[in-house]
């Protein structure tokens, strides 16, 4: 999908605060009418308590109502009909739209006030100096509203382009940490693929049958792991599945040097969890604690709650961490499934590296558990 760039915006002047999704023209009106309705107010008490004499308060306000009312009926109703909520007319013709709209409205409201009041308030709409100071309030008042609406679009609009603008850094964040995590997922596999291969080959010299064997368990593991490892998330049901179709792969290499075992309670069979999370945990405890060890050894891989969060362990009872490496490698196992976890759940996740007694290591990874 295609961002729009700066030189897709609007660059008129005129444009208006985009409406949010489902607010129509008439939601738009009545939430700007109730501002108005706040002006009337305040006009009205202007006009009884600093212009007048203090009396005769809801008289005036019923006035205010009127005329502010119908005036703004006329020019937001106009405008609303005309250009819409997403944009709004040029200076020329607004103005237009006020010089036309506040006399009408100043007739108009003041009848409908005389109306209501039962008295004829012709001091409001006659050609004397009433006339010439009610149209001077009512101007400097709809000044006064066009300012304060001006100002709130300008407001609305600057927080639409900084939520925007939020948007797009938070989607290009994702992307790039989608790209990186896809990276270091597509270290591992080959990191992996590369070692069976190697032995593979050893094998068909000298053991054509176990390198048969190997063969087939090879192809059950990549059948296994194929969609898992171009998935985003996976089950810990899938993931057990997927090291027990990698442990038998081994078990053909080591023969009974390598027994294993699997702790995975039924609660957590379902739990979501970053594919390929414990393969290279399992296949460094192959290669650097049990394959160099004449005797082989034990691995077991579990899975348990603790303190809210989720517990995989790979242990194994063979040389241990301190012992160094096995054998040669590209030692991005481990430092690749720290910087996967670290990108996807910050300090929230952790992964430790550990000796045991009597011999041994464990390794050991704590994150956030997923909503099952």
């Amino acid at each position: 999908m295609r961002l729009p760039n700066r030189s897709d915006r609007p660059m008129n002047s005129t444009a208006s605060v985009p409406a949010k999704p489902g607010r129509s023209r008439l939601h738009r009106f009545l939430i700007d009418g109730i501002y108005v309705l706040i002006f009337n107010f305040a006009c009205a008490v202007m006009i009884t308590y600093v212009f007048g004499n203090g009396r005769e308060f809801w008289r005036t306000l019923l006035i205010s109502n009127c005329i502010g009312l119908t005036a703004f009926t006329m020019i937001d109703g106009i405008r609303l009909l005309v250009w819409g909520n997403e944009k709004k007319p040029s200076w020329p013709k607004f103005i237009l739209l006020l010089a036309l709209s506040m006399p009408i409205a100043q007739f108009l409201g003041a009848h409908l006030a005389g109306l209501l009041l039962g008295a004829k308030l012709e001091y409001l709409y006659s050609l004397h100096a009433g006339l010439i100071n009610g149209l001077v309030f009512t101007l400097m008042t709809t000044a006064a509203a066009t300012l304060f609406f001006g100002n709130r679009d300008r407001l609305m609009r600057a927080r639409a382009e900084a939520a925007l603008e939020k948007a797009r850094a938070e989607a290009v964040e994702r992307q790039a940490l989608q790209a990186q995590l896809q990276l270091l997922q597509a270290q591992i596999e080959p990191h992996m693929l590369f070692n069976t291969l190697a032995n593979l080959q050893g094998l068909i010299g000298i053991d054509p049958a176990r390198a048969q064997q190997m063969l087939d368990q090879l192809i059950r593991y990549l059948r296994a792991t194929l969609l898992s490892s171009r998935a985003q998330s996976t089950t810990l049901e899938q993931e057990f599945a997927l090291m027990d179709a990698y442990l038998g792969l081994m078990s053909v290499r080591m023969g009974e040097r390598l027994s294993y075992a699997f702790e995975l309670p039924e609660a957590l069979q379902a739990a979501q969890v970053p594919p390929m999370l414990l393969q290279p945990l399992v296949e460094n405890a192959i290669a650097h604690g049990l394959e160099p060890k004449i005797e082989g050894g034990h691995i077991a891989v579990s899975a348990r709650m603790q303190a809210e969060r989720l517990e995989l362990s790979v242990a194994d009872n063979g040389r241990g961490p301190d012992a160094g490496p096995g054998k040669e490698g590209t030692n991005v196992g481990l430092s690749n499934t720290r910087e996967r976890l670290q990108a996807l759940y910050g300090n929230a996740a952790s992964l430790t590296l550990e000796a045991v007694a009597p011999a041994g290591a464990l390794a050991r990874i704590l994150l956030p558990i997923q909503p099952l």
